[in-house]
């Protein structure tokens, strides 16, 4: 008893002295906020400050009906009364996107995603992050993309033939499918065979037990921001907890000793062929190597990265075991669900829209060829602009955050009047300032790209706005791969995934709506996946509301 009391004790008195530091900061904050003078819409609560109106419901939309009412440069309040400066400026989010070693990710969020993910790219910063950059990036350049796509296409003809076996066991010709599930799994093969030349055979009916894929599953299954553990969260927001023990359940620490083991197999098998001790293959048990002309082991994403890297010259320049090791998570993670999403809204757009989804079949049926190469897809400029559409009105990641590491004045490309009647050019923030970056709010910005800013029109691509140019996008006029350092590294391999999809698909099958179109709504989250209004709360506070069911059948030329 005497123990018990001692460690609640020791755990309480600590906690307590936090509590008292958070109480103490957030007062100071409010004082020495340099940007407590800006506009933005008054706190709905004293703890929750901004937060349950922005999780209440479409964020996206309220962020754009503050800036009709605020200004495209404002504040907001979060918890305990903490200020976050929003900007729709492009200039301002340039200078943001472009500094990327002065503006970094929030270190919450690094520290709970790197439990996960290890020292990948999307979880270091500074030096390090750039040199895992110059490694990674000569395996994303556009000839690896090239002979990755014979990758894309083949999967994109495994789920054609899936749906069509569901279509062939109905009675009317017309299936409802979940296409949002189908589409994961798919990319998910994807990710494994092109990733690291592992099969998950996600695809297959039968495909047997998966060590990995149920590892996957367990870590990053559907709806995981509602299941992510309380205690990782305390721990993340109260830096002296990490010292103590996590709480992650059995199954969550086996699936990652699980991830390690399997990837640290893939790592070693990849370095001994590149050095010519392995002619090819894997063991038994733990995924196989694709036989045949497809030499896969010299062109899927981790052996090329190893490739790299023993060719980074001097130590200093090379990336540990380690953090190679880390990439592989961060490959399933980055290149799985985003494209399934994003292609899933597509799909979406396209049956809320017949006469976009019949002109696009029309000129993919222009080519000749059921296995497109790279080229061929980019030469098709109709998909190119219902792609390009999607990723605007759509952006799966709606959302990024960003922290200043030192006091810095931010330039404005479009004055404002602060709450004190004077113009400003420039924002002064403090070090530590969280900027909340609206990547979904600027793509569809009525002031960027006109009063149908809302309407999916893949047309609007052949004459573009000027004033789009001034986003400060990697890719597209648009900032769903965000820009700058830390810009999307795998844009091209998504793009060209998501075209041997729809290039696939849309040959094959004819898609309508399942459910009226205003049960059909975007559901927040780190991803923003489509789900049915209709859900009970329950289930979707179970994280059971991803999906989106969709009429198909055969098209019939």
């Amino acid at each position: 008893m005497h123990t018990l009391i001692q460690l609640i004790f020791s755990i309480a008195a600590p906690l307590g002295i936090y509590t008292l530091y958070l109480l103490l900061s957030m007062i100071q904050s409010r004082i020495t906020s340099r940007i407590k003078d800006l506009p933005g819409p008054p706190s709905k609560h004293w703890f929750w400050g901004n937060l349950k109106e922005i999780n209440k419901g479409d964020a996206t939309v309220l962020h754009e009906k503050w800036v009709e009412e605020y200004g495209r440069t404002m504040k907001y309040q979060v918890l305990l009364g903490h200020e976050r400066l929003f900007t729709m400026d492009t200039k301002a989010l340039n200078y943001i996107l472009m500094n990327h070693k002065l503006y970094q990710k929030r270190e919450v969020a690094r520290y709970h995603l790197g439990r996960i993910l290890g020292k990948g790219v999307l979880v270091t910063e500074g030096d390090t992050h750039d040199l895992q950059r110059k490694i990674m990036n000569p395996a994303f350049g556009p000839s690896q993309i090239r002979e990755l796509t014979e990758i894309f296409v083949d999967k994109s003809v495994e789920l054609r033939d899936v749906w069509t076996t569901r279509i062939a066991n109905t009675q009317d010709g017309v299936a409802q499918i979940n296409v949002l599930s189908s589409l994961s799994k798919m990319t998910l093969d994807v990710i494994g065979l092109a990733g690291f030349n592992y099969k998950f055979n996600a695809l297959k009916e039968n495909g047997g037990s998966d060590e990995l894929s149920n590892a996957f599953s367990v870590i990053f299954g559907d709806g995981d921001e509602e299941r992510i553990r309380i205690w990782g969260i305390v721990q993340s927001m109260v830096p002296f907890l990490r010292i103590l023990p996590s709480q992650d359940p059995p199954e969550f620490k086996k699936a990652k000793e699980t991830m390690a083991r399997i990837g640290r197999k893939l790592l070693r098998e990849s370095k001994e062929i590149l050095q010519g001790t392995v002619i090819g293959g894997k063991e038994k048990g733990e995924g196989k190597a694709k036989t045949g002309n497809w030499n896969s082991s010299q062109r899927d994403l981790l052996s090329l990265l190893v490739k790299s890297n023993m060719n980074g010259g001097e130590q200093g320049q090379r990336m540990s075991d380690e953090d190679v090791l880390a990439q592989v998570p961060t490959f399933l993670v980055a290149g799985h669900e985003t494209t399934s999403t994003a292609t899933a809204w597509a799909l979406f757009a396209l049956s809320k829209n017949p006469s976009v989804q019949h002109k696009l079949r029309e000129e993919l049926y222009t080519m000749v060829t059921d296995n497109p190469s790279m080229d061929q897809l980019n030469s098709l400029v109709y998909l190119d602009q219902v792609v390009r559409e999607t990723l605007r009105v759509h952006a799966p990641v709606p959302i990024s955050m960003r922290v200043a590491m030192e006091d810095d004045v931010i330039p404005l490309g479009e004055g404002f009047v602060d709450k004190k009647g004077v113009k400003r050019d420039r924002i002064w923030v403090q070090k530590g300032q969280t900027i909340f970056i609206p990547i979904l709010a600027l793509n569809r910005d009525k002031s960027l790209w006109g009063d149908d800013s809302m309407e999916f029109k893949p047309e609007r691509w052949d004459a573009i706005p000027s004033a789009v140019s001034s986003i400060p996008g990697v890719w597209g006029n648009m900032l769903t791969f965000l820009g700058g350092g830390r810009a999307c590294i795998g844009y091209r391999f998504s793009l060209v995934e998501m075209k041997s999809l729809l290039f696939i698909l849309l040959r094959s099958f004819e898609f309508e709506l399942a459910v009226p179109v205003e049960d059909i709504v975007s559901r927040s989250g780190v991803v923003q996946r489509p789900m049915l209004k209709s859900n009970s709360k329950s289930e979707m506070e179970r994280g059971g509301g991803s999906q989106l069911p969709l009429l198909v059948k055969l098209y019939e030329p």
